[in-house]
């Protein structure tokens, strides 16, 4: 069967797209950004150049996928995840390489929602008479670039649940209220997803709990530990916990309300930790929006929030939940129960539908659900 010009299109969209899911969570504060450079005649095309925004955000993958081309640049077929830009920032504006290229035809999947953007660069390719084609696998894009577009519109980064369940339904229990409950081949999937966010968020009580590193431990990945996000209202946090004798090796932010401790901020300060101050809901607890605000304020657009129920349930209350993902084991916690791990506010958002279900996996003996939001959200004030 012949492949259509719309089909080769998508084809080598889809490559400009799993080139931009390479640098997931390495190139905030910018969105990591695939593009592919093409020449040839219809049904004898050649990628002749491919980049992508590389790690700290520059430069960015439309010059550098030019950059390959070279020669071949002229008169071929750049395909781009999103929109070039058009301004001066740190680097010269993707519309300069692209018509200097000599390219003849950008295909894009998406605008950019940033206003120093926003139609502007589609509008000067088509102005010096480049042919555009925009919205090629529109809906993939904008789940790429989704913590970018929450960035811009929302002021607050994208916010993906992981939750773990035991076959019914808990997070932890027995003696010390902790669990195992997934097998290797899901462990290795969420340090897939710790690889590609640009932050893990987590609470003081899972820290005090459990403990935990929060890095990527997968051959080759190790490297791509994100940005660690404690929330900690009194700042409770202690020196010889895993997260605080490693912030000199990790980038780790602690999250406070204004009242914290003065002396237990100088303390994890000469840490290396790096604190934040956030107001406080009525509860005397973080304020969840404005934490959010001052994690997109410091650049970051992605966070995973491994933080557990009560965290989980919270940011559900305030609607601030993107995506989520429920990783069920096999094994049963059985009589005596334990601490569900979906609590009422997040139920109600699954049940309602606000949350639809997107994709169901199997990681080994676990399954994997993932839900993703059906309805807007309002910015955070």
């Amino acid at each position: 069967m012949t492949e259509t010009a719309g089909d080769a299109d998508r084809r080598f969209m889809r490559l400009a797209l799993a080139l931009g899911e390479r640098n997931l969570g390495r190139t905030w504060p910018n969105p990591s950004v695939g593009a592919v450079v093409v020449a040839g005649p219809p049904g004898a095309e050649r990628i002749v150049g491919q980049g992508v925004t590389a790690p700290g955000g520059r430069p960015h993958g439309e010059p550098l996928a030019v950059a390959m081309a070279g020669e071949a640049a002229r008169g071929a077929t750049l395909y781009v995840t999103l929109e070039p830009c058009s301004h001066h920032g740190r680097t010269p504006p993707c519309t300069d390489s692209i018509l200097s290229a000599g390219i003849a035809r950008v295909v894009t999947a998406m605008e950019d929602p940033d206003p120093r953007v926003a139609g502007s660069g589609h509008a000067r390719l088509a102005a010096a008479g480049i042919a555009l084609t925009m919205g090629v696998l529109r809906e993939e894009a904008m789940r790429a670039h989704l913590g970018h577009v929450s960035r811009i519109t929302l002021g607050r980064p994208c916010v993906h649940l992981k939750l773990a369940a035991t076959s019914d339904g808990f997070a932890a229990g027995g003696p010390d209220g902790r669990l195992r409950i997934t097998g290797p081949v899901a462990n290795g999937a969420v340090h897939l997803w710790r690889a590609h966010a640009d932050a893990i968020m987590v609470g003081i009580g899972t820290v005090r709990a459990d403990d935990p590193s929060l890095t990527v431990r997968l051959p080759g990945l190790s490297g791509r530990s994100p940005v660690r996000v404690v929330l900690d209202s009194t700042l409770r946090i202690l020196p010889s916990t895993h997260l605080v004798r490693s912030a000199r090796d990790i980038p780790t932010l602690v999250l406070t309300t204004r009242g914290a401790p003065a002396h237990a901020r100088r303390m994890l300060a000469a840490t290396g930790v790096e604190i934040l101050s956030v107001d406080a809901d009525a509860t005397g607890r973080i304020d969840l929006p404005a934490a959010l605000a001052c994690l997109s304020d410091y650049g970051l657009s992605r966070i995973c929030s491994e933080g557990g129920p009560h965290l989980a349930d919270a940011l559900a209350e305030a609607d601030l939940v993107d995506v989520c993902t429920l990783v069920t084991g096999e094994g049963r916690l059985g009589e005596g129960g334990g601490l569900k791990a979906i609590g009422p506010h997040l139920e109600g958002r699954l049940s309602s539908g606000q949350l639809r279900q997107v994709e169901a996996r199997d990681l080994g003996a676990d399954r994997a659900v993932t839900y993703e939001r059906s309805v807007p959200c309002s910015p955070v004030s």
